[in-house]
């Protein structure tokens, strides 16, 4: 398949396919007159890249989990951990999250006539916090 027909049956763009191949992402591909052609088995690769990317896998998270194990375990094996590790530092980052929404919810309800007002409820607030 010519980088053109991977970009249609994937739905990326071939500038994604350069870079995920650029990245060691994909396999380099065979080079038939200057061309790159791909083996069909791309679009699989590129559909557990994507699919790992919505899940809020980084680059480099996705490529240890396409090229980081040097035994032959199975995918389903090598994504327990890495999972297990995504799973923890997103529970982390909702927790992060529901403290701002908490905090600006309870900032929609100011009544400081200035930024001095504001600051000093803020102290008094955080007192036993601050050091």
């Amino acid at each position: 398949m010519t980088i053109g027909q991977v970009a249609k049956a994937s739905g990326l763009s071939a500038s994604a396919i350069r870079f995920y191949e650029k990245e060691g992402l994909l396999p380099p591909p065979v080079r038939s007159s200057g061309q790159r052609r791909y083996d069909r088995r791309v679009l699989e690769r590129l559909a557990v890249l994507e699919f790992a990317k919505e899940c809020g896998f980084a680059l480099k998270e996705v490529r240890t989990l396409l090229n980081g194990f040097t035994d032959d375990a199975p995918l389903s094996a090598r994504l327990r951990g890495v999972a297990q590790r995504k799973i923890a530092e997103l529970d982390a980052e909702a927790q992060r999250i529901a403290r701002s929404k908490e905090r600006i919810a309870r900032a929609v309800l100011c009544r400081c006539g200035d930024l001095g007002e504001c600051g000093r409820r803020i102290l008094v607030a955080h007192r036993g916090t601050l050091k």
